[in-house]
């Protein structure tokens, strides 16, 4: 591997050596080293790639699915160094079992970290509490960020460019600091790493009876609502979801849970109404190259307000008018669906007949009234509804 990374290695296990290997210290260490000698400085990629696609003389390669891919460039029996590739990454929410730190090497992320308070173990799986949005940060090319393991790191990272490299100096693993939660705004912690065959089996037989538009669909899975823990429970709706709410019994199924399950219950439909938002920019993220309209799509993700959002765009394009830059993003993002206009998925409505150019001028009216508080006409306000019911919510709020 490039020598770079040798010498990144040593020079990170010397100095972790003389502070006895202690946890606490090896983030801010490692931040430090890479801080002095960037990889996004010293490393050419192109040279690097060539390098470990024609040289066998490489570290041992892990089975990690992290990254797009992951390639190992340092081991060590204590830590190791990763190169991660991500050509359409959004990573979901999630905290670590290691500790480090990793700096862009190339490309750019929003990145978002979070608190989660008020949190109840229902299982050793499965949390309840409040995540709570504590920072976010636009990361360019050069910027190094500690990693801590446990619950002192909860974040996220939107990929803004294709590909976004990030080089990571971790730990194999911290004892203690398990599981490796991931999180589900606003509500739930779950263990991915957790297997529950028992779930899994059925999961796959309810996909089955899905496929064969079995009459009994609902009436299995309420049974299994009625009869199931909470976290069977929560994993049998959160599967069930697309299914039932095309069947049009989504909201009867949700209620025999919380009927079910109570106070636990309260934070569940707001988790997976988030949840749908969430997955639904997340498949927009794929269709779209647009460094510009990735990064709108990151601030819909991951910010809960549209003073927030105003203040990260004017961070990375201080010339501009956040509001005139939406509506500029919009303009662009307008879509043709078979049954009219949509403004990612906020369609226009069906009821109100117009032709395209109509459609287009109303949307955009809709969106601008919105985002200046305007005195809403009788005429707008099914468009003005389409809009802010929409994965746009967050500039409303």
């Amino acid at each position: 591997m490039n020598t770079y990374f040798e010498t990144l290695g040593r020079t990170v296990l010397e100095r972790w050596q003389q502070q006895n290997f202690s946890l606490e210290v090896f983030p801010e260490l490692t931040r430090i080293a890479m801080d002095e000698n960037p990889p996004s400085e010293n490393v050419d990629l192109e040279e690097m790639i060539h390098e470990f696609l024609s040289n066998d003389q490489q570290p041992l390669q892990g089975h990690s699915g992290f990254g797009q891919p992951e390639l190992v460039a340092y081991t060590d029996p204590r830590f190791y160094i990763q190169i991660l590739f991500w050509m359409e990454g959004t990573t979901d929410i999630h905290q670590h079992e290691f500790s480090g730190a990793f700096h862009v090497m190339q490309g750019s992320s929003v990145h978002s970290q979070f608190n989660f308070v008020n949190a109840k173990s229902v299982t050793p799986h499965l949390r309840v509490g409040d995540l709570k949005l504590k920072q976010i940060d636009l990361l360019e090319t050069g910027r190094t960020v500690p990693i801590t393991s446990g619950k002192a790191c909860i974040h996220s990272l939107f990929h803004l460019d294709t590909p976004s490299v990030t080089v990571v100096v971790r730990t194999q693993h911290d004892p203690g600091t398990g599981p490796q939660y991931n999180y589900l705004p606003p509500h739930m912690a779950v263990d991915p790493i957790h297997a529950d065959s028992l779930t899994m089996r059925r999961k796959q037989l309810l996909d089955v009876l899905e496929n064969l538009d079995h009459p009994n669909y609902t009436s299995h899975v309420r049974e299994m609502i009625d009869s199931l823990d909470f976290e069977r429970g929560f994993h049998t709706l959160h599967h069930t979801m697309d299914r039932l709410m095309a069947l049009g019994e989504w909201e009867s199924v949700l209620e025999a849970f919380q009927n079910k399950h109570g106070e636990l219950a309260k934070g569940v439909p707001a988790t997976l109404a988030e949840y749908l938002r969430r997955e639904y920019i997340t498949q927009m993220r794929y269709q779209i190259e647009n460094p510009e309209h990735r990064f709108f799509l990151a601030l819909l993700m991951n910010v809960q307000n549209r003073k927030d959002i105003y203040s990260l765009i004017s961070e990375r394009y201080p010339d501009n008018s956040p509001t005139d830059m939406i509506l500029s993003w919009a303009q662009e993002l307008i879509d043709r669906a078979d049954f009219g206009l949509t403004l990612l998925d906020a369609a226009f409505p069906e009821s109100i007949e117009a032709d395209l150019d109509t459609q287009f001028d109303l949307l955009m009216n809709g969106l601008y009234n919105a985002l200046e508080g305007n005195t809403i006409s009788e005429d707008q306000a099914e468009v003005h509804t389409s809009i802010t019911n929409s994965c746009l919510s967050p500039l409303f709020s």
